[in-house]
């Protein structure tokens, strides 16, 4: 019989041996970065982050993967600013750009959830500050169109505003009026009728929410969805408040030299101003997980199903989606002026990860540290690809440069 010094002695030898296995899948995705495809005949190169950081002049990285609906850990690299010494740890904020929208879209969601809005009706009906202007189409916006992707509404992305800038109101940006910096959102083709990824179109339901609450949108979101998902790190209020700046990446070129005045403000808010860490991006894809799972903590059941359901081109409710059945992807990427970025995670297998960087080549690294951890823990995709010479040299050349994250649009 098994004494009790026996059974304590068992345990912390298999976690242990769990924490073994877990730093050997670390160390090989820290030094197993791989290439978008490979020709064949020829060996298949591999890089180490550091590397790789150097390569595409990007100073910081953050990493969070998701394992058994866990995150399974979660660590960063290099520095928050060129030519400092401040370290990214895992409580570095960075800008989600992108992924902004389905967190927005969640928050949204949740109101839809408390009938406070309707996924169907024209959007105009409960717009107050600011209404979609009159279009020659019968079909109106609706938030299904909104998140979807597929409203007819104009502005794909927004470029921000460098610190001295002057920042319009959400109105101004709207209408496209000084000192906004973009054409104002308008229905340019019939609603319903195609995809066409439209920031402007979560600009709108940015102001819906702010009408239909009476809060400014960071409190809402925060209430809706950042707290009840303990996202400590995270936060849509912009400018980005002080208290945060000691801990927040600084945005950098694809030269390396830093964004001027450190990072851009987004008063698109629903659309780009997310700032957050990879793991608290992954509490939101784990509570996807669990959804599809069954748990309604967060989202009931009709809400999730319409939200994970592909409804314009690739796209569900916020999220970008990929795969069927048990591998069932929901992802988004993010790319702000400084920062890229992207969230994936599968629905059914409990695997998924988040990277994000502070800089503009940042893409290309992401995408070869998405490839070294799908390799590391058995993923059904993103695979190097291996190629015939006879392939075309512009799909080549484009690979070359470091391939892409699964949603990359602003």
């Amino acid at each position: 019989m098994a004494t009790p010094l026996m059974k304590f002695l068992v345990v912390l030898l298999l976690v242990a041996s769990g924490v073994f296995a877990q730093d050997a899948r670390v160390n090989q995705i820290e030094k197993g970065l791989r290439p978008a495809f490979v020709i064949e005949g020829q060996p298949e190169p591999r890089w180490s982050i550091e590397e790789r950081m150097a390569h595409y002049s990007v100073p910081g990285v953050s990493v969070a993967v998701i394992e058994n609906g866990k995150i399974a850990w979660a660590k960063g690299y290099g520095v928050l600013q060129v030519g400092e010494k401040q370290p990214v740890t895992v409580e570095t904020l960075f800008q989600a750009a992108s992924i902004s929208k389905p967190v927005a879209a969640l928050a949204t969601l949740r109101l839809v959830a408390q009938g406070k809005l309707s996924l169907d009706e024209d959007v105009n009906l409960k717009l107050r500050k600011w209404k979609v202007p009159a279009h020659q189409y019968r079909k109106p916006v609706t938030l299904r169109g909104i998140m979807s992707h597929s409203a007819g509404l104009t502005v794909h992305g927004f470029r921000g505003y460098a610190r001295g800038e002057a920042v319009p109101s959400l109105v101004n940006v709207l209408n496209g009026e000084s000192p906004a910096n973009s054409a104002a959102v308008r229905v340019d083709i019939e609603p319903g009728s195609q995809w066409r990824y439209s920031g402007g179109g979560y600009s709108v339901m940015q102001q819906l929410v702010e009408d239909v609450t009476g809060e400014p949108f960071a409190a809402v979101v925060k209430r809706l969805v950042l707290d009840p998902a303990a996202m400590r790190h995270s936060t849509y209020e912009q400018p980005l408040p002080p208290r945060f700046h000691d801990v927040a990446a600084r945005g950098h070129l694809a030269s390396g030299k830093m964004v001027t005045g450190e990072w851009h403000t987004y008063p698109e808010q629903a659309a780009a101003g997310l700032w957050t860490t990879p793991s608290d991006l992954a509490t939101i894809l784990i509570q996807m997980q669990k959804a599809a799972a069954g748990d309604q903590a967060l989202l009931p059941a009709a809400i999730f199903r319409e939200m994970s359901k592909f409804q314009s081109k690739s796209y569900g409710l916020g999220w970008g989606l990929s795969g069927s059945g048990g591998n069932l992807g929901v992802g988004h990427g993010g790319s702000n002026a400084g920062f890229k970025c992207e969230a994936f995670a599968y629905l059914g297998r409990g695997q998924g990860a988040v990277v994000m960087t502070n800089g503009d080549r940042g893409a290309q690294l992401g995408a070869e540290i998405f490839r070294a951890i799908a390799a590391a823990y058995g993923w059904p995709d993103r695979k190097v690809e291996i190629r015939k010479t006879a392939d075309s040299q512009a799909d080549k050349m484009a690979e070359l440069r470091g391939g892409r994250f699964l949603h990359p649009t602003r």
